[in-house]
């Protein structure tokens, strides 16, 4: 069976959870995933944990992808997985962006699954989400 008729299955919902309002690279990994087969739901801007969750959870979604870069990723990221599990829902989060090393152990322990920081390739990218969705 191919990557790509593994990963048709999977929905991932990416957004973008706070006031940080660059969008580029999220737009850029949600291509790079829905070139790989993905099917992707791209919430857009200034989304709150609670419509995170909500919307990951309406969508019967497989996997959560945030885009953390305006340093907010101790607070929010946390959040979400909070509000996923609040719903009754077991849905990995992973976070992709500016996280300093010394964060990458504590979310971790927050229930974070992964963590892509910057300089990330796109096969990286599409390795660690098959990863955590054990497709490999």
């Amino acid at each position: 069976m191919s990557d790509q008729v593994q990963h048709a299955a999977a929905r991932i919902l990416v957004a973008k959870v706070g006031l940080d309002g660059h969008d580029r690279g999220i737009k850029v990994v949600a291509r790079i995933l829905r070139d790989a087969g993905f099917e992707v739901i791209y919430t857009g801007l200034f989304q709150t944990p609670e419509m995170v969750a909500a919307s990951a959870v309406d969508e019967d979604v497989d996997l959560i992808g945030l885009s953390m870069l305006s340093g907010a990723h101790m607070t929010l990221a946390p959040l979400v997985v909070e509000q996923v599990r609040a719903r009754g829902a077991d849905i990995p989060v992973v976070v992709g962006g500016i996280v300093p090393h010394h964060d990458l152990n504590e979310l971790k322990a927050a229930g974070i699954a992964a963590i892509l920081t910057p300089g990330a390739t796109a096969e990286q990218i599409v390795a660690e989400i098959s990863a955590v969705l054990a497709l490999d």
